[in-house]
């Protein structure tokens, strides 16, 4: 990683003491056989942060990745910061602690540097996907006295939340004895999540974004690169449009994870820390309609699931 530039910043600090890189490398809908290209590609471009998951199916090859550049002296453990987080079927407390173990076995890690409740939503044990009939009770207090026991074992350096809203940020900080380090977040200029972020920073929780570039070429549609302002900003600046959201975002005071298989844009995304946004066309973001895209409709059902509508699941931030 580049220092501290008069561009930075580089890092963010967490309220363990621990200091997470700004960019990582999203591997959300990166395919077996690309995505451990990806990840190698990525951390000999400078990258230092790799964010995963249980769900994406796809850590075995990430861990695959990560072995072949530590054996090689690319990089060394204690370099790299790695990501993963708790799928919903593993909420109950038992099953926390065997679900790390098995992200650990699979990306042939000894720790995860921040382990993440992937959603404040819960399905039972052993399903996948989101039918209605095995959407399960919340047990989020249990889970997450679960998820501070791997915090304190050392397994977990740091552990959080993702895709919770102010509300529920609020209500899990005052239950927890280890308040969460990190809140990830769809966080881009066409979802800027203004009070969300306000919490973050008056509690000490870092804001990470997910889909910082709105996720172009998923399910889910977001054209926000091309948004005018952005690309009237990039335009001004000699800039891409995706490496103008992706400075927006670190200097909004967040981290982003921007995800590509194609080596010259993860390039392209890693090369946001030698020039910045003047303030004359960073408050133009402050005008953008504001919209959410990944909206979570699979975890609402009228009698199944906790949340009865979008409105609940995302207590009115929508």
């Amino acid at each position: 990683m580049p220092g501290e530039s008069g561009n930075g910043p580089t890092h963010f600090d967490l309220n363990t003491g621990a200091r997470m890189p700004a960019v990582g490398l999203g591997t959300w809908k990166a395919l077996p056989g690309e995505v451990g290209q990806a990840v190698i590609n990525a951390v000999k471009v400078g990258y230092r942060h790799i964010d995963c998951a249980r769900v994406y199916d796809n850590e075995v090859e990430v861990g695959e990745a990560l072995k072949e550049l530590f054996s090689t002296g690319v990089v060394k453990r204690d370099e790299l910061w790695v990501t993963s987080k708790l799928w919903c079927s593993d909420h109950a407390p038992e099953d926390v602690s065997k679900a790390l173990t098995k992200t650990l076995q699979d990306l042939q890690l000894d720790y995860i540097d921040l382990y993440l409740i992937h959603w404040p939503f819960r399905t039972k044990t052993g399903t996948r996907g989101f039918d209605p009939e095995i959407m399960a009770p919340l047990c989020l207090p249990e889970t997450w006295a679960a998820m501070e026991g791997l915090y304190a074992s050392g397994q977990a350096r740091a552990i959080g939340v993702s895709n919770f809203s102010t509300r529920k940020l609020e209500d899990l900080l005052k239950y927890a004895k280890v308040p969460p380090a990190v809140n990830q977040v769809e966080c881009h200029p066409v979802w800027q999540q203004s009070s969300l972020h306000n919490l973050c920073k008056s509690t000490g929780v870092h804001l990470s974004a997910y889909s910082p570039l709105g996720s172009p070429g998923s399910w889910v549609k977001g054209e926000i690169l091309k948004e005018p302002i952005l690309t009237e900003v990039a335009e001004k600046l000699n800039k891409t449009p995706a490496q103008v959201a992706l400075r927006w975002g670190i200097q909004s005071g967040h981290s982003v994870l921007p995800k590509s298989i194609n080596e010259s844009r993860v390039k392209e995304n890693f090369s946001i820390f030698d020039w910045s946004i003047p303030p004359d066309l960073f408050s133009k973001f402050s005008s953008i309609h504001q919209q959410r895209l990944l909206r979570g409709d699979f975890a609402v059902h009228e009698s199944c699931s906790p949340y009865k509508s979008l409105e609940q699941l995302w207590d009115g931030e929508i």
